[in-house]
């Protein structure tokens, strides 16, 4: 609705616009609790407690995960733009997908790294109801228009975040 509001202004008022459309951002600080937690932050918490992690589906659902430093270069970007890169809408994101399976690993890898044990596997449930099986962002446009570059890719992200999280355990 912002972009239908943002086209409104440009053409009303010559208000000048850029629209963000954020994937899966993820980072330190984030709320693993809740009903709408983002996936990292609550595995992540529930691996630090030794809890079960449960993946919905077979586990190769995938999500193009950004994480924070990424997104704010975007939001940098898009504030310091030129009138030319304006009145547009760009992807914030990696342009790389990961399955739940894959970053289920990498964080139980991370987290063996940082010298937290971890042995069990995820438990497979059901499919929840419209989820939606895969999600990859083109970010050509960013980059060709913005210059926006991907430089923490999720294996780095994960690790700048699970550093955080061991050392500032969030109750769930």
């Amino acid at each position: 609705m912002n972009e239908l509001y943002a086209g409104v202004y440009a053409r009303n008022y010559g208000f000048k616009t850029i629209g963000l459309r954020y994937f899966n951002v993820f980072g330190p600080r984030q709320d693993p609790s809740g009903a709408y937690a983002a996936v990292i932050p609550k595995w992540t918490n529930s691996i630090l407690e030794n809890e079960s992690i449960f993946i919905n589906g077979d586990g190769e659902t995938s999500r193009d995960f950004c994480f924070v430093a990424n997104t704010v270069q975007m939001n940098i970007l898009a504030a310091t733009a030129e009138d030319k890169c304006k009145d547009e809408i760009y992807n914030v994101a990696l342009g790389d997908r990961t399955s739940l399976n894959q970053l289920f690993q990498i964080i139980k890898s991370e987290i063996i790294n940082l010298e937290h044990e971890y042995d069990k596997e995820p438990i497979y449930r059901d499919f929840r109801v419209g989820d939606v099986l895969h999600s990859l962002a083109d970010i050509n446009k960013a980059k060709l228009k913005l210059g926006y570059v991907e430089k923490i890719k999720i294996r780095e992200g994960i690790q700048h975040s699970l550093q955080w999280y061991s050392k500032n355990k969030v109750e769930a």
